[in-house]
């Protein structure tokens, strides 16, 4: 694996949490970017000050594809050096995860630095952005989306610190976003809104009157109060209620209830894209 000098990037808080992306780990596993692929290499940028969202993400992929690789990038070469410490004690056996997990790490930015020519199926960018500035976020889509093989995808996103609460974009290879997904974990769940709090930076700032994303949150919070006396059969059932009358309303809800029953929301990105 060749190693960059000087990533292209700035280092993230680097808070990293058990279990904290497991929504968005389920997302990619079910993806026709990754079930497609060619060669499954999955990379997760910016990882934090542990390997662990690696690990856990080649695990669940490894239940889509067999053949899933994870590469795991961080600009701070200490964090690299931690996760490489991490990954020999998953290889000696003391660790919950497989021995032969395939995973490693590199380190590396934006420029999504790879040998032998390879180019990832999946980019994970989750709570990379978020110390950026808005405009910067096109520019950071296109050069990590650049990476990518035909039909790849960019994941970018922000999750709260426990994975409770997340939001993503997915990106093509061509650096166009195409995506919005909330995912949230609907016991105790007051408000949908509440998600607002961790939008991806395009987004963040957005959430005003006149804004497609403010439009979006607000109808879901409405549709949720609405269904509020299905609460007595499961929060499950109440959720299925509220997008199911989005959709009923005309906003262009994507994908199966299997998929609304884990607490996401997807619709296109022409659907929450900033008014300029």
């Amino acid at each position: 694996m060749r190693e960059m000098s000087a990533p292209v990037g700035n280092p993230t808080r680097g808070t990293t949490g058990t279990n904290r992306l497991r929504r968005n780990d389920r997302w990619i596993a079910a993806s026709e970017a990754l079930r497609r692929a060619s060669d499954p290499l999955v990379v997760d940028l910016g990882y934090g000050a542990s390997g662990v969202t690696a690990f856990e993400l080649a695990t669940r992929l490894r239940r889509a594809r067999a053949d899933a690789e994870v590469l795991g990038l961080e600009i701070d070469p200490q964090r690299v050096a931690t996760a490489r410490a991490q990954l020999d004690e998953l290889r000696a056996g003391r660790t919950p995860f497989a021995a032969d997990l395939p995973v490693a790490f590199a380190h590396g930015g934006f420029e999504v630095p790879l040998g032998g020519g390879r180019r990832p199926s999946v980019i994970r960018a989750m709570n990379v952005l978020r110390q950026y500035d808005e405009a910067d976020v096109h520019d950071a889509w296109q050069r990590v989306a650049s990476r990518l093989a035909p039909g790849g995808m960019l994941v970018e996103g922000t999750c709260d610190e426990i994975g409770r609460i997340a939001s993503w974009i997915d990106v093509t290879s061509q650096g166009q976003p195409v995506r919005f997904t909330i995912s949230l974990r609907l016991a105790q769940l007051e408000h949908p809104g509440v998600v607002a709090e961790r939008l991806p930076k395009a987004l963040i700032h957005r959430n005003v009157p006149g804004e497609r994303i403010h439009d979006l949150l607000s109808a879901l919070d409405r549709e949720w109060d609405r269904a509020a006396a299905l609460s007595t059969f499961g929060p499950v059932q109440r959720w299925l209620a509220a997008v199911s009358a989005l959709r009923a309303q005309g906003v262009p809800v994507q994908g199966a209830k299997h998929r609304w029953r884990l607490g996401e929301l997807t619709v296109p990105w022409s659907a929450v894209a900033p008014v300029d």
